[in-house]
Order: C-alpha cells, then structure tokens, then sequence
C-alpha cells in the first residue's frame, strides 16, 4: 500500500501537545479524523516527534498508508475542513519504508522571548523582562556541543531508553525587543529544550556561572538544571529527512 508524508503546521494554543490523549483534544486526534471523514476510512498518523502541550510547529510531518490520493485536491479539502490552527502544505509519496520518526535526521527548535510587554505577543512568546548578559548564555550554550547524554534536562519518569542526543546547533541572537534561542539536534527529549532554555537563563542572570553548564550537565539530575520556561514560547521549526 503506498505511503505518504503529510507536511503541515500548527499553532498549538488550544491542543494537548501533538500525541493522542484519552481526556483532552490533540493535534493527531483532528488531523486523523479529519483525513478519515475526508476519505471515508480510517487513517492513522505517525507523526515524526511529539510536541508537549502548548507547543507550536511551523514545520512537521507525519506518515500514513492509503490506496492512491489526489494531493492537490485533499490539501484543498482539509485546509477547509480543519480549524484555522492547523494548515496543511502538501502530500508527498514516498517509500513503503519511509518513516516520519526514525527517518528524521534533525529537528531544530525556536525559543521566542520578548523584553518589552506586547499584547499581541502574549500567546506566542515568552515575557522576561530581567535584563540578559546574552554573551554569557551563548558561551553556556555553545559548552552543550560537548555532551551527547543530556538526562540532566528531561523530564523525569519518561519512558526513554537512552538520554543520548547529538546537538550540533545551540545559540541566542536578538530579535528586536526579544530574544530568539535557536537549537538543532538529531533528537530531544521530553521537556529538553524547555529545561535548556530556563537554564540558560539562569546564566543570563548571573545567578549561575558559565562553568556551572558543565557541572550540571554531568550531573546527570533535573534538579540541578533550571527552570521549565512556558511552553507557548517554543516553537517546532524544521525536520531534515534524506529523501525530502
């Protein structure tokens, strides 16, 4: 049966995060009925991450197996049917072995921090108005390239089999009255970029040295890193896979 990559994006405000859930509304629960009422049958989605609550995507992907479609024409159809926060891009065929998890070959996250109150950015960015030494948390950042097991910044009780992640992009730069923190691994862990971000705020502060990256990392404990900054700040930006 052929398979396809769904590109879309959303604003994930009002979902419980990408992943099913028994109690609440997710982004996998719309798009699958959605697809299934647009196709008349059922459609299941392997999405290629999953986002915590609150979480937005600008890029993502998912998988799914279905007899041959019309891309151009279900794109139509489901940005009609779906609520304004999701947006579908396009449909790609691709091979019975694609998979939109394990193929992923990085996935690269935005953190938006604004320093000056704005109204309209309330939902979307984070509102910190300390003031930032932001050289010291670029020099903390750029110390995480030294790591691979990054367990001092998951969220405890997960069921991961390994901590080990491979950044190769972690940096700060300013975004007129705000802050943009850009980070690239092959892949994160539950809440990670979250705890990095409190973290590195920390050091932007001065409440912790730089060197202090170092010892908390080793650590290997959650309660050594720092604060889990809000989730509406972060952003799912971009997925690299081989074949696309």
């Amino acid at each position: 049966m052929p398979r396809y990559f769904i590109h879309f994006a959303y604003n994930g405000t009002n979902f419980h995060g990408w992943q099913r859930q028994p109690h609440d509304v997710s982004v996998q629960q719309v798009l699958e009925e959605s697809l299934s009422t647009i196709l008349r049958q059922q459609v299941d989605l392997v999405g290629a991450g999953r986002t915590d609550a609150g979480v937005h995507a600008k890029q993502m992907y998912a998988h799914f197996d279905l007899d041959a479609i019309q891309p151009k024409d279900l794109i139509k159809k489901m940005n009609s049917f779906l609520p304004p926060t999701i947006a579908i891009y396009d449909f790609i065929a691709v091979s019975e072995q694609a998979h939109a998890r394990f193929d992923a070959t990085s996935r690269t996250y935005n953190y938006h921090i604004h320093t000056q109150k704005d109204p309209f950015l309330s939902d979307s960015s984070f509102y910190f108005s300390q003031t930032l030494n932001i050289e010291k948390m670029n020099e903390a950042a750029k110390i995480m390239l030294e790591y691979e097991d990054f367990e001092c910044f998951s969220k405890t009780h997960t069921d991961v089999h390994t901590f080990l992640c491979n950044i190769t992009e972690a940096f700060w730069q300013k975004n007129g009255h705000g802050l943009i923190f850009t980070i690239t691994a092959n892949r994160f862990l539950r809440n990670m970029v979250r705890a990095i971000v409190g973290t590195l705020l920390d050091i932007g502060l001065e409440k912790i040295p730089v060197e202090k990256m170092h010892e908390i990392i080793s650590s290997k404990n959650r309660a050594q890193a720092g604060f889990s900054v809000p989730a509406h700040g972060l952003y799912l930006t971009q997925i690299k896979y081989p074949f696309l």
